[in-house]
């Protein structure tokens, strides 16, 4: 088993200083929704009635939450509430699921516009808001981590749903490594002397159970490339150095860490929703200053 921590601790790049403003506000249960419907139904609800607008370009995301958001702009669609907005789904489901709900599309490319996307991050980091995205849900969703992130970035605004859980500080779990497929051993094993003792490596499978090399099939993106689960077994202190470590190892292509400094994360708690929203002050003196504000 190739396994991974940190030969030096984590800490905040001293170029980056995080301020917190925090107004607690919670949304109560739309009059529309029951109690008892699906606490990401009730985020997604909140999602398109707060952030699309009619006439935008909108990234659609994969996901249960971002599957309902899609369903429901759908229907806002159809009712007349919303007129001319166009879709770019950030993957095959999420494209079937627009072209079911009668959503018009534009496929992704370089140079398009997109005003606003929404999409299910598997965990999002307490302050910062910085988005784990890409842990394994299905097979089908393997060979679009790049898609994904670069919808969302280029995107002017976008909103990640999450389930109160999915939002802390210190997380765990994975983080997918896009790598190049000819070396993937050597980058791997890069990886693993950077975090040794926090973290295991493993390559991607296409079946499950295959052990940490990726057995006889492991997944390959339509790029060609592997992907590493870097699974850390103790809390991430900083997802951003974590970010800057992997972005300084040659043969990685890229990762399922998002930082974007105008997001919103929708929190689905039991019975309501809560918002948090990144914003971005002006420079001063070379130090960008980002401040939080949580929404009722």
């Amino acid at each position: 088993m190739v396994t991974a921590t940190a030969s030096t601790p984590f800490s905040l790049s001293s170029s980056v200083v995080f301020t917190r403003r925090r107004n607690f506000k919670r949304f109560p249960v739309c009059a529309s929704l029951s109690p008892e419907v699906s606490p990401l139904l009730r985020a997604a609800h909140h999602t398109v009635d707060n952030y699309v607008k009619s006439g935008m370009i909108i990234g659609l995301g994969s996901g249960e939450a971002s599957d309902f958001a899609i369903r429901y702009l759908g229907q806002q669609l159809g009712s007349g509430s919303l007129h001319n907005v166009v879709g770019v789904p950030m993957s095959a489901r999420s494209a079937s699921e627009a072209a079911k709900y009668g959503i018009p599309l534009e496929y992704y490319r370089d140079g398009v516009q997109i005003d606003f996307a929404f999409h299910d991050a598997d965990a999002v980091e307490e302050n910062t808001l910085i988005a784990v995205i890409g842990r394994r849900r299905s097979s089908q969703e393997d060979d679009y981590i790049l898609k994904q992130k670069s919808i969302v970035k280029v995107a002017d605004e976008a909103v990640f749903m999450i389930k109160e859980e999915q939002y802390k500080a210190g997380l765990e779990g994975s983080i997918p490594v896009l790598v190049q497929s000819l070396n993937w051993l050597a980058i791997a094993e890069e990886i693993d002397d950077l975090y040794l003792g926090d973290a295991e490596v493993w390559r991607r499978a296409s079946v499950e159970n295959e052990g940490p090399l990726g057995g006889d099939f492991p997944i390959v993106t339509s790029d060609g490339h592997n992907i590493l689960d870097v699974i850390f077994t103790t809390p991430i202190r900083s997802l951003a150095d974590l970010a800057t470590s992997l972005d300084k190892i040659d043969g990685v292509v890229d990762h399922g860490l998002i930082i974007k400094t105008r997001c919103t994360v929708v929190i689905a708690e039991e019975t309501v929703v809560r918002s948090v929203t990144l914003q971005t002050s002006a420079l001063e003196g070379g130090v960008r200053t980002y401040g939080q504000t949580l929404q009722k």
